[in-house]
């Protein structure tokens, strides 16, 4: 995608956003929680805060915090490890009632969206009436709340959706505005006023490096050369913050934007030092990608490893194979073969498995690479022909009893299902379990 400073055609782009997303979940399932301050995350010295309530906002706690600082902010903090399964399910809701009002939607996770209404003209919708609309809609039919931004352009639209969701001030609650339209006059003092982070593309390393040269406001980028800011950032990054802060993205909102992987990754309570725990690690995750894949509709062609030291050394090893793979025995033989070649040192604290290089699944388990199947290779490529058949039957037993009625021996711990710590911790941390 370029980023360029040419006039973009006025678009009434929604911006969809519902608050504090994975709290709010598990405040609706379990009613008692309601007005105490609730967050998601891991429950450990390495555990994050993933979404925080806003009672817990009240005390400083948003979403990144560590836990251990959480915990010193709100001695009264309840923590919950997360329920993944159930945020996609109310994911799924949410989606569908924004595809009811527009068909243009772009998915930016499990809880905000784009919406472009460009292709709604022959109705001629009021973008506002839509989006108001929509609010309505989460709040009757999920009891959620969300705040929706509608503007000329998706950084309009992102900034105007954080501008109409409850703020916390100086320890209160200011009430939410819902719905915020950007006209030229608030486009303008964003741009004159906001911090640089406020910016889309602009984290904590970007954000570093512009204060390293004195730029922390939007109108410092909107000010400086282009070619002075890319020696820093590099021409493609200083080409769309220059743009950005002049107001112009040109982006469109891509509808059914295609998922490039899928991965699951822990940082573990206790570092990993034995290498056949870790080894153990990596086949859980690998049967919990192996599901996502399959309950994508999609198989990969590429599997990566990432393991992560005590001392802060990051190593990652991948692999591409002849065969287009959607099953946890095959996924976890490439990745224990790829953790041979991962050297010795310090303790693992994190560790996981990602699969790209995505396809549709067709069943035939083949994809156009030209590999000769032989080694490890073969072995998965034996697996992923082999266990097609077993592979459904798993799926529809867990498709109607629960993920917890059937598993592999690849997911057992203990002599049971290890169904605690599947997909969804990863995201927040260690669940302070060691097993």
């Amino acid at each position: 995608m370029s980023y360029d400073s040419s006039v973009e055609a006025p678009r009434p782009i929604l911006h969809i956003d519902l608050d504090a997303f994975f709290a709010s979940v598990e405040i609706l399932d379990n009613p008692s929680l309601r007005g105490k301050p609730v967050v998601v995350g891991g429950d450990s010295d390495r555990g994050v805060v993933a979404s925080a309530s806003y009672e817990a906002r009240r005390f400083g706690v948003k979403s990144a915090t560590p836990t251990v600082l959480a915990k010193r902010l709100c001695p009264d903090l309840i923590i919950i490890p997360g329920h993944f399964d159930r945020y996609e399910e109310v994911s799924a809701e949410f989606h569908a009632i924004v595809l009811d009002e527009t068909p243009v939607v772009e998915s930016l996770g499990l809880d905000e969206v784009f919406c472009d209404l460009s292709s709604l003209w022959r109705v001629s919708p009021d973008p506002v009436a839509v989006a108001r609309r929509i609010r309505q809609r989460v709040r009757d039919e999920m009891q959620l709340e969300c705040g929706v931004g509608v503007a000329r352009n998706k950084l309009f639209a992102k900034l105007a959706s954080r501008d109409a969701k409850p703020k916390i001030d100086h320890g209160r609650l200011v009430p939410a505005a819902g719905v915020v339209l950007v006209d030229d006059e608030m486009e303008r003092h964003w741009l004159d006023t906001l911090p640089v982070r406020a910016l889309w593309g602009v984290g904590p390393a970007t954000e570093s490096k512009l204060a390293a040269i004195g730029i922390t406001q939007i109108h410092h980028v909107a000010r400086m050369d282009e070619k002075i800011l890319a020696s820093h950032l590099g021409a493609a990054q200083a080409q769309m913050l220059c743009s950005f802060a002049r107001g112009v993205d040109t982006r469109p909102v891509e509808n059914d934007r295609a998922t490039k992987s899928i991965g699951h990754e822990e940082t573990f309570a206790v570092s990993v030092a034995a290498r056949d725990e870790l080894a153990r690690h990596l086949q859980r995750h690998a049967a919990v990608v192996a599901r996502a894949l399959r309950g994508s509709q999609v198989a990969a062609g590429t599997i990566t490893i990432k393991v992560r030291f005590d001392d802060g050394k990051s190593i990652s090893r991948s692999r591409t194979v002849g065969v287009a793979l959607d099953d946890e025995v095959a996924i976890s033989a490439l990745a224990l073969d790829l953790l041979q070649s991962v050297p010795d040192g310090p303790a693992v604290r994190l560790a996981g498995v990602t699969a790209s290089h995505l396809c549709a699944a067709t069943g035939e388990g083949q994809m156009s690479f030209d590999f000769a199947a032989e080694g490890v290779m073969a072995v998965a490529e034996e697996e992923q022909r082999r266990r097609s058949a077993l592979r459904s039957a798993l799926d529809d037993i867990r498709g109607r009893f629960g993920r917890s009625a059937v598993g592999t021996g690849i997911e057992m711990t203990g002599g049971e299902l290890d169904v605690s710590r599947q997909r969804g911790s990863h995201a927040f941390g260690p669940t302070g379990e060691t097993n």
